[in-house]
């Protein structure tokens, strides 16, 4: 059985997918999936683990071309669209795909390449006509154990790294978050994220269609748009979910705050209708969620996961969702804390400690890399996160990463997430990101790059007003004003990038 895909499919005639104007059923989208497998298979029993590198555009290309795949036997690499090609020959070559499949408008960009690796190559539109000994093929049944997918991590210190998931792990995944968010055929959720990453994949994509309910897809964001599906959602009477990154809530308050008092109300009136809302992938700021829930209602739930486990970390569904906490761990999803000495901190111990994770929801490996994948795990079996947290009252509260949002500056361990809250509370402060750079008196020196409302900032004055609600320690030594912070595609802070900002002042 396949656990990476539902089965059986809800009723054939459901809405599975809209894309646009394009709407396709639950029938369709079995019908052509399968179609997309026997195409991939070409006559073969099984990829057999086979990778298959696939650049689609958001919609029911996209979902088909991934299931077709697993329900080929073979490895799903999604590939960022908005990529150079010197970063998709990156992670065509490190997987070592033989097949490459493209949406037509990123044919020109992957044709030459293709053809000199001598790959084969598959433009959607143009692959229909599938032979008819081939049409009716048998397809091969896989093993849970068996490997799924293979996603990148950011790379921000060193070259990407494959994060190789099973199908019994995107079940884990998937599973867990059915029950712990309540999805139901009912749900209505937009994707707007990109997708090859978890939080799109997984918690969009994979949730809503593996409990029978419907996702429409944005291919490209404005905030204009996403508000619109907001209301025609609402005004349909369906159950609308909506999940997105700090960014994107961040840029849709400010879309938000140009309306008139007519619009807004009627979009709050909407918002309110939705049955819930996430936020991920970054650290969630609180003037955010406040504002958030001001407009809409909602108070965001906010959670923890990385690309090597899905999700661990939630807020409750129904319970207390804690501003500035990521929450407790999911069901099935064992967490602890562990000290810098290796020791794991015991229960009613406020220490920080690094987050690490064990469960059935782990990626098996780095591909072919053994040894950092073995440098990943404890000799117990725990994966080591690189995030550290502190356990407050039975909520866990990110401190950030060790080695990015830990800051060693005159003998203090810093986080770079607490300080950035406080100077989001800056009337004059629309956004921030603090860092520490290199320096012989304070090992690490606190600084901030700012995104300011009001050019005139005086940051003397700021620091005094800083003093007044944090020990002088940890107030930044110095600060660049910039347009905006550099960000990856998931809407992070590329914090490495900004240190490279402070070195060149």
């Amino acid at each position: 059985m396949i656990h990476a895909i539902q089965q059986p499919f809800p009723d054939p005639q459901k809405t599975a997918i809209i894309t646009g104007d394009q709407v396709t059923s639950y029938g369709a989208l079995q019908a052509t999936s399968t179609q997309f497998a026997r195409l991939l298979l070409d006559g073969q029993a099984d990829l057999a683990e086979a990778r298959v590198a696939f650049m689609v555009s958001p919609g029911a290309d996209y979902v088909r071309v991934q299931w077709g795949i697993w329900l080929a036997g073979g490895v799903a690499v999604p590939l960022c669209t908005t990529y150079p090609l010197a970063s998709l020959q990156y992670v065509i070559e490190d997987t070592e795909a033989g097949i490459v499949v493209v949406s037509p408008e990123f044919e020109s960009l992957l044709t030459a390449y293709v053809q000199a690796r001598g790959l084969r190559f598959i433009v959607l539109g143009r692959e229909e006509n599938v032979p008819d000994n081939v049409a009716s093929g048998v397809l091969p049944t896989i093993d849970d154990s068996r490997r799924a997918m293979i996603l990148y991590t950011s790379g921000t210190t060193n070259l990407p790294k494959g994060v190789v998931t099973t199908h019994a792990a995107i079940d884990a995944q998937v599973t867990t978050l059915l029950d712990a968010w309540a999805y139901s055929d009912a749900d209505y959720s937009l994707c707007c994220l990109p997708l090859h990453h978890v939080h799109g994949i997984i918690n969009v994509v994979s949730c809503t269609l593996r409990a029978g309910g419907t996702v429409a897809f944005l291919p490209h964001f404005s905030a204009a748009a996403v508000f619109d599906w907001f209301e025609k959602t609402a005004n349909a009477g369906h159950v609308g979910v909506f999940m997105a990154v700090p960014t994107i809530y961040f840029k849709l308050i400010a879309y938000f705050e140009t309306l008139s008092n007519d619009q807004q109300m009627r979009l709050t009136a909407s918002l309110n209708t939705f049955r819930l809302m996430v936020s991920g992938s970054a650290a969630l700021p609180v003037s955010v969620m406040e504002k958030w829930e001001t407009i809409s209602g909602h108070r965001l739930l906010e959670r923890y996961g990385m690309t090597e486990l899905g999700m661990a970390i939630s807020n409750p569904y129904q319970g207390e969702r804690r501003a500035g906490h990521i929450g407790q761990p999911l069901p099935g999803v064992g967490i602890r804390l562990v000290n810098d000495a290796g020791h794991a901190l015991v229960a009613g111990d406020a220490s920080p400690g690094e987050i690490q994770v064990r469960g059935a929801n782990l990626f098996l490996e780095y591909w072919r890399k053994p040894t950092a994948t073995a440098e990943a795990f404890t000799a117990d079996g725990w994966f080591k996160t690189g995030d550290v947290a502190v356990l407050e009252d039975g909520y866990y509260r990110m401190l950030g990463r060790s080695s990015i949002d830990i800051i060693k500056s005159g003998g203090y361990k810093l986080s770079a997430l607490e300080i950035e809250e406080v100077l989001r509370t800056h009337p004059d402060i629309a956004d921030c990101s603090v860092v520490g750079i290199d320096n012989d008196e304070w090992g690490e020196l606190v600084v901030a790059a700012l995104v300011v409302s009001n050019p005139q900032l005086d940051t003397g004055v700021l620091n005094t007003w800083l003093r007044e609600r944090m020990p002088a320690y940890k107030v930044p030594r110095r600060y660049l004003i910039v347009a905006e912070l550099p960000r990856n595609a998931m809407g992070k802070v590329t914090k490495n990038d900004l240190k490279k900002m402070f070195q060149l002042t």
